[in-house]
């Protein structure tokens, strides 16, 4: 099951922004992942926003704030097609959230982990991709 942070310095998002940068990450992971727009899907699409304390984040040239998306996923389920499309909307999302436009893309990375078979549990169990696939047959054929 796929997991986003966003982290991002104090005061850097928008009010709207804040109120809606990870559900709207959460969407961009599971359209990119091509998993079925239903409410398990979506329920299991965690996403969480770390708002780091003043100060915590600078470069060696500026204060600017720069914002990292962390995506967990597992092994196989991206084509480098899918990385390529979700880096993209993830980083425009947050460049929206943030209230900036594409010139400050570069303040935006988007790091993806593929999570190896066999070493992501949930529920007690340990699951494996063809299991996430197999769901998401049966999750499109009720749909």
């Amino acid at each position: 099951m796929p997991m986003i942070r966003l982290t991002v310095p104090p005061g850097s998002l928008t009010e709207e922004g804040r109120k809606t940068v990870q559900r709207d990450l959460a969407a961009v992971l599971l359209r990119w992942e091509g998993a079925p727009d239903t409410a398990f899907f979506r329920a299991q699409a965690w996403s969480y926003l770390v708002e780091l304390p003043e100060g915590a984040q600078i470069t060696a040239e500026d204060e600017e704030p720069r914002f990292l998306v962390d995506v967990t996923v597992p092994q196989g389920a991206l084509s480098e097609r899918r990385k390529a499309g979700l880096v993209e909307d993830a980083t425009k999302t947050v460049l929206g959230a943030a209230g900036l436009s594409q010139d400050d893309a570069l303040r935006v990375w988007v790091l993806v982990h593929e999570q190896a078979e066999g070493t992501w549990g949930a529920g007690g169990s340990v699951i494996r991709y063809a299991d996430l696939v197999a769901l998401a047959k049966g999750q499109r054929a009720d749909a």
